[in-house]
């Protein structure tokens, strides 16, 4: 383990480094988040009215690609960021985590539990982080084997599609019910409100938009699943990816006893991964690409990380720490790797 003083030292010039930003943020970074929004509700309109006129191919693949993206947007560089907070700075009750409620059928409270205190709190660490394999996927040695994880390649392979339905299901937090930690009014009572929102998910896509598109019903309603399915499979590859590299580490609880802040500092770098690629790209995955410097900084705007990066990567090189990164593909080779290679029992 690295020697305190270093860690503390190292802990420092990261806090140097939040600060530094929240004394900038500004207009710039309004305008930003404002021209995300505006574009987001663009490809959401024009690909809305292209799929009203369905029964035409190529209005239903414009449709469709323009739903797609929109439903990325709103996702991965809105929902998720909002949420965070990282846009509270401006006042805007509009683009608030306090109010926001996004395109997902987790309700936005029960998101905020689960990942923003759990998950970036007790980042990779067995036993405190629920989001390490969330609960059904075995990703590190230090976690039990059971025979059932002979089948999380193909259980991993299937969540893909359906990642919202499997997040919703899991911020209900069941596992926590059964070992008491949580009553099972508490469940009762979130499991309505999940239901509550999924039906009017469903309502809007599958039921509203279709009717509205008349002649076009049953190609405007393919339309809408598939956007639904394009952007769960891309935000179930960009979290992987960013959080279960093979060189992306795990913690025991003895390990994060009395903490200090540089040594939290350290356990996000060592805990998780970048995505390489161009400005388009870092967009759509709602700068989560930048996973490294999100888990650094959760509640930094997201369009800084890129900015951050090089700096972050520059400090690590001077400490002598792992900076885990590398292009899509091999990051989504590595996340296989690892679930592979942790469905079998320790050797």
């Amino acid at each position: 383990m690295p020697q305190p003083e270093w860690v503390e030292a190292l802990g420092e010039e990261l806090d140097r480094l939040r600060a530094e930003v929240i004394a900038t943020r500004g207009e710039r970074d309004a305008r930003y988040i404002r021209g995300i929004i505006t574009n987001q509700r663009a490809f959401e309109i024009a690909g809305r009215i292209a799929l009203a006129f369905s029964l035409f191919p190529p209005a239903w693949v414009c449709g469709t690609l323009m739903l797609s993206t929109a439903k990325i947007l709103e996702n991965m560089e809105l929902g998720h960021n909002v949420l965070h907070g990282q846009w509270d700075w401006m006042g805007d009750p509009a683009i608030h985590s306090s109010t926001w409620e996004w395109d997902f059928l987790t309700p936005a409270d029960a998101w905020k539990r689960t990942h923003n205190h759990q998950h970036h709190t007790w980042t990779n660490v067995v036993g405190r982080d629920r989001d390490l394999g969330y609960t059904i996927l075995r990703m590190s040695p230090e976690q039990p084997w059971h025979p059932a994880h002979l089948a999380q390649p193909l259980v991993n392979a299937l969540l893909a599609p359906v990642f919202e339905w499997g997040i919703a299901l899991y911020d209900l937090e069941p596992d926590v019910v059964l070992s008491g930690g949580r009553s099972p009014r508490r469940l009762v009572n979130d499991a309505a409100r999940l239901a509550a929102k999924a039906l009017r998910q469903l309502a809007k896509d599958y039921l509203l938009f279709p009717a509205l598109a008349g002649p076009s019903a049953v190609p405007c309603l393919l339309g809408n699943l598939c956007a639904n399915t394009v952007r769960n499979i891309w935000s179930h590859t960009i979290i992987m990816c960013g959080h279960f590299p093979g060189a992306v580490q795990t913690f025991t609880e003895e390990q994060v006893q009395e903490e200090t802040r540089g040594q939290w500092y350290l356990r996000q770098i060592q805990g998780s991964a970048n995505i390489e690629g161009g400005p388009l790209f870092h967009i759509l995955t709602g700068n989560l690409s930048h996973q490294i410097e999100h888990h650094l900084f959760p509640d930094l705007p997201s369009n800084r990380y890129a900015t951050l990066a090089p700096r972050v990567r520059a400090i690590c090189q001077r400490y002598g720490l792992p900076y885990v990164t590398g292009p899509l593909f091999r990051q989504y080779a590595s996340t296989w790797g690892r679930i592979l290679r942790y469905a079998l029992p320790n050797r």
